[in-house]
């Protein structure tokens, strides 16, 4: 049995205990996990295409666009073309379906417009299906990954620190924070990358206290931090990693800010193991920043898993708790952030094991270490 075959099964097994006869997949990650098929939507109400699975068939529903895509990638399923949009085609596909009276649908990715018109779509042609909203039964599955799939991220995150290794030496006094994402963008796809896996952020100066900062047209100056999160897709697995450096030779101030973050993620990274409370791994690297002085400034959460998409479960935050599992991937990524100033964030991607984590990153975070190059390079 391959892979997705496996994946599959574990989904109708889900199903016949939830009473829902068929799954209809609508989440571009999930309908890749459990097909193959790598179409992907162009904006949130436009769709490459929607599962449905029942315990005895599968179909894979698309337009004129992805068909021939989709029947190379998905060979297990029965590829139908809608012309009119899927509420046209939903009647004819229940009826191939044998009418199943309990149809489940991804709540998180339906838009209520097109709930209605499928709702209306089953209505007009008479049929006795009710529609079932259900959330995290793929992503359920997808939060343990596998070998092959760890070693995907890994490869993915390995690829962007060596784009971000070559794009130190052409850091430059002068340079905008636009042009620094750009040029790391460039590495990145030089590298290797099939994508980005989020827009990169490059902060210098007061925008680093941003955790989400834009890049902007500020220019880079001695005696400031710059903060950098960015990350590669490879082989449709996401990578996420953020770095910190200091042009110049480091004042006393970030010197104890980067090493209070620094100590942070260790100590969180050192607690990390299997069926230990992702909030508990929170409360380590955030009691320790409070402890050093900086309570206050540290308000998003911990980290985050990574796969498929770059944001999915578990979160390691004060505010979701979940037990830790072997297999999952989770990023670390504590920070400083202090207004007018700057701040710091640093980020590793770990494996959780059964007595400890393994951390994928091969660079170690104390770039700041380098203030001598930099200095000489204004």
């Amino acid at each position: 049995m391959s892979v997705i075959e496996t994946r599959i099964e574990q989904v109708r097994k889900a199903l016949v205990k939830k009473k829902i006869d068929c799954l209809m997949v609508l989440v571009g990650e999930n309908r890749f996990y459990l097909s193959g098929y790598s179409g992907e939507d162009s904006q949130f109400d436009e769709s490459a295409g929607v599962l449905f699975i029942t315990t005895d068939k599968l179909i894979l529903a698309t337009d004129s666009r992805f068909v021939q895509q989709a029947k190379d990638e998905a060979p297990l399923y029965e590829v139908i073309c809608y012309k009119e949009g899927l509420e046209k085609e939903l009647p004819n596909i229940l009826t191939k379906l044998n009418h199943p009276a309990n149809l489940g649908f991804e709540k998180v990715r339906l838009t209520y417009k097109n709930y209605e018109a499928l709702t209306r779509a089953i209505t007009t042609a008479k049929l006795k299906t009710n529609m079932i909203p259900t959330e995290e039964i793929v992503e359920s599955l997808r939060i343990i990954k596998s070998k092959d799939e760890i070693n995907a991220t890994k490869k993915a995150l390995n690829l962007a620190e060596e784009a971000f290794f070559q794009l130190i030496p052409s850091l430059k006094i002068g340079m905008c924070e636009k042009e620094v994402a750009w040029l790391l963008e460039q590495k990145v796809r030089e590298a290797g990358a099939t994508a980005l896996s989020f827009p990169s952020i490059v902060a210098s100066g007061p925008n680093a206290a941003l955790p989400h900062a834009i890049p902007s047209d500020r220019t880079l100056k001695s005696g400031e931090t710059i903060l950098f999160d960015w990350g590669a897709k490879l082989n449709h697995y996401c990578s996420d990693i953020s770095r910190t450096i200091w042009f110049g030779d480091p004042d006393e101030l970030f010197q104890k800010v980067f090493e209070t973050v620094k100590t942070a993620q260790q100590k969180a990274i050192a607690s990390i193991k299997a069926g230990i409370s992702s909030k508990a791994v929170d409360q380590v690297a955030r009691s320790y920043i409070e402890k050093m002085g900086f309570k206050g400034k540290f308000d998003h959460g911990l980290g985050h898993g990574t796969g498929l998409a770059i944001h999915e479960a578990p979160r390691l935050s004060p505010f979701r708790d979940i037990t830790l599992a072997e297999g999952m991937i989770v990023t670390v990524e504590p920070g400083i952030y202090l207004p007018g100033w700057g701040g710091v964030r640093l980020e590793n991607q770990v494996v959780v094991q059964a007595d400890g984590a393994e951390v994928l990153n091969r660079s170690d975070p104390g770039y700041y270490q380098f203030e001598k190059f930099f200095h000489n390079r204004q």
